[in-house]
């Protein structure tokens, strides 16, 4: 095989690749808010939340997700003229999320873990839900939890509070300087040195920030 062949190999499967890890990003900042809000409303961790909507939607790009703004493959009535499905139609995709929640709590073989886990125990969630029934395939729960630990969502769960206490002592011990809220981009400087300077990573930011690139333009501001 000559060497253009094989380079364009490569290209090929480098593209859907990227794109994949761009759609996932860009889902996150767009859906994080409403999972975090759901998590503190009811207790189920937004990592798990995320990560099922991401699951079962293919990063809202599904027919489903795209038709009937359906994120979690919950089935029910819809009255879409565009495709013939067994599967919920929602007005919007928050209306996705809202019940995908109530789903958990009306059935009793779910309801049960709202007092059985704490919402930042994704694991015990992931299983427990995979174990009433959610889904069929058994390695369902794997799934959730290799998601939540690629795209470390796990960062927007609430932890308990002297896990909180931990944080700040380990920080007062090694001088570390706490992240702050914005940081204005300077000439010369780059997502991987920005990330180090203030102890995540490349991938938080992006995700934080809803970027699908690496690229940064002096006075961006990122969340960090």
């Amino acid at each position: 095989m000559n060497r253009y062949v094989i380079c364009l190999l490569c290209l090929l499967w480098y593209i859907p690749n990227g794109h994949c890890q761009n759609q996932a990003a860009t889902y996150i900042a767009q859906h994080k808010d409403w999972a975090i809000d759901a998590m503190r409303t009811h207790g189920v961790p937004a990592s798990v939340i995320l990560a099922v909507a991401m699951h079962e939607s293919a990063n809202g790009t599904s027919k489903i997700a795209t038709y009937l703004n359906n994120h979690f493959g919950i089935r029910g009535k819809n009255n879409s003229k565009h495709i013939r499905s067994s599967y919920k139609g929602y007005t919007n995709v928050e209306d996705s999320y809202t019940d995908f929640i109530n789903y958990l709590k009306i059935h009793k073989q779910f309801a049960s873990l709202f007092d059985q886990y704490k919402p930042y125990d994704y694991t015990g969630w992931a299983y427990g839900i995979m174990r009433g029934g959610y889904a069929q395939n058994k390695t369902w729960a794997a799934h959730i939890l290799a998601l939540i630990k690629k795209y470390e969502l796990f960062t927007f769960d609430d932890r308990p509070a002297d896990d909180q206490e931990r944080s700040i002592v380990d920080v007062t011990k090694t001088g570390l300087v706490p992240s702050r809220k914005t940081h204005a981009v300077k000439k010369g400087e780059t997502l991987a040195n920005i990330a180090k300077r203030y102890k995540t990573t490349v991938r938080k930011i992006k995700i934080e920030n809803g970027l699908s690139t690496d690229r940064l333009k002096i006075g961006q501001r990122l969340k960090i």
